[in-house]
């Protein structure tokens, strides 16, 4: 196979991944002096923040997800490819793919992360992820069939493993993952299955460090607490999973929690590619960069995001995690690539902390501004509003709108629905 990417005589920028760091520096690099490659294994870029809504039936996979070759249609010098990358020859300037070879001049990685199930092989087998859109999907589909099971289940300890739900990590994907599961057995679940008692389902967040939203304020992670346990959510800190098998949860403490779903959204770990020599690699396969985001060793490779760690004084550990992080990266990275053209000199990154929110089901939200740290109703707006202003497309952001209104004031979901490709299957 060739990748068929015509010849220019424009130095070529080859751009690895479609997420936020990727998506902005590509659109940043519109009709510039640089051939422009983008390179992705799917063709759509997802937004994260909203995986859960589409795990918890809330919304559909579409309204979260745009095609790379309709953001950038009416792009010139810019070509995208479906590709799975292999690995780096950095001394050919090449990338080496399932399509076949391509070459760069400069090369721009912002793979993001995968999930990080921190060598617990029977989390990693058993487990429900949450990193792509076809992970939530396929989280959805489950959650929805352990509830038709516990229908049909022969006595209460069935039902029960069929309904409880384990969520493992603190952070804001489980934090928001528990609220919005909460909402759905509170407001929707018993109009659906009238013959179940579902104050009997419980909903569990176990989070090993002490307390909820670590990378935010004290008080963000209070109101958090807080607002779960009003929602009838068992948060328990202070202690970890060590192993799920035979739809059993081992916590360190030696308790059995019986539950035929857990859900890890406890950790993440960089993507790797092969080619790069290991002192390139910081923990937890991070990158090392510059101030420039060029990875320690090279003046051609640069990496942005979640996958780069730059070390400085203000953050010692490198930045968080988080989509502000990479787009910021993105946009300076975009400023300094036109200087190179311009024999300008780059500048360095300096992050400037916006702020950060999570939101814990209906009307409860919580926002940690650079000045101000508050929780309730007002931040479950500001959150709606952040979250449906960062979504690519009129289209999705209209529907997701929709979704949103219709889903507040009848306390009701339309997208309960089992999607699964035609197998063989009986109930067990």
């Amino acid at each position: 196979m060739q990748p068929n990417i015509p010849a220019s005589e424009l130095p070529r920028v080859v751009i690895i991944g479609g997420g936020f760091a990727g998506l902005k520096i590509a659109s940043g690099l519109k009709n510039s002096p640089f051939q422009v490659v983008l390179l992705d294994k799917n063709n759509f870029h997802q937004f994260q923040p909203l995986y859960y809504q589409v795990a918890t039936a809330s919304l559909e996979p579409s309204a979260i997800a745009f095609p790379f070759r309709k953001i950038f249609q009416h792009y010139k010098n810019f070509h995208f490819r479906e590709t799975l990358v292999k690995n780096i020859d950095y001394e050919e300037q090449v990338i080496n793919c399932s399509i076949g070879q391509i070459r760069y001049d400069y090369l721009v990685m912002a793979m993001g992360t995968d999930t990080n199930f921190y060598k617990i092989e029977s989390i990693q087998e058993n487990g429900f992820p949450m990193k792509t859109v076809s992970e939530a999907l396929k989280l959805r589909n489950t959650i929805l069939e352990n509830f038709e099971y516990a229908l049909v289940a022969d006595n209460l300890e069935d039902q029960n493993k069929n309904l409880d739900i384990v969520i493992v990590g603190g952070g804001p994907t489980g934090v928001e993952l528990a609220g919005a599961l909460a909402d759905l057995r509170n407001d929707v679940l018993p109009k659906d299955y009238p013959e179940i008692d579902f104050n009997q389902m419980n909903i569990r967040l176990i989070e090993s460090s002490t307390g909820l939203l670590a990378a935010m304020s004290k008080k963000a992670g209070g109101l958090a607490l807080k607002y779960l346990q009003k929602l009838k959510v068992d948060v328990q800190c202070g202690i970890s999973v060590k192993s799920f098998q035979n739809n059993e949860v081992e916590l360190s403490d030696g308790t059995i929690i019986k539950a035929k779903t857990l859900i890890w959204a406890a950790g993440v770990s960089a993507n790797k590619i092969e080619g790069l020599p290991d002192e390139a690699y910081g923990f937890s396969n991070r990158l090392k960069v510059n101030q420039f985001n060029l990875v320690n060793g090279f003046d051609n490779i640069f990496a942005i995001g979640d996958l780069s760690l730059m070390i400085d004084d203000q953050y010692p550990k490198g930045h968080p995690q988080v989509a502000q992080v990479a787009i910021q990266q993105a946009n300076l990275l975009t400023k300094n690539l036109l200087y190179s053209t311009s024999e300008k000199a780059m500048k360095g990154f300096k992050y400037k902390d916006k702020g950060s929110m999570a939101t814990i089901g209906r009307n409860l939200a919580v926002v940690d501004l650079p000045f101000w740290s508050f929780g309730g109703f007002f931040a479950w707006l500001i959150w709606m509003f952040v979250h449906l202003m960062s979504i690519v497309g009129v289209k999705n952001r209209f529907f997701i709108f929709i979704n949103w209104t219709w889903n507040y004031f009848t306390k009701d979901q339309s997208l309960r629905l089992i999607i699964r490709p035609k197998t063989k299957q009986s109930f067990s």
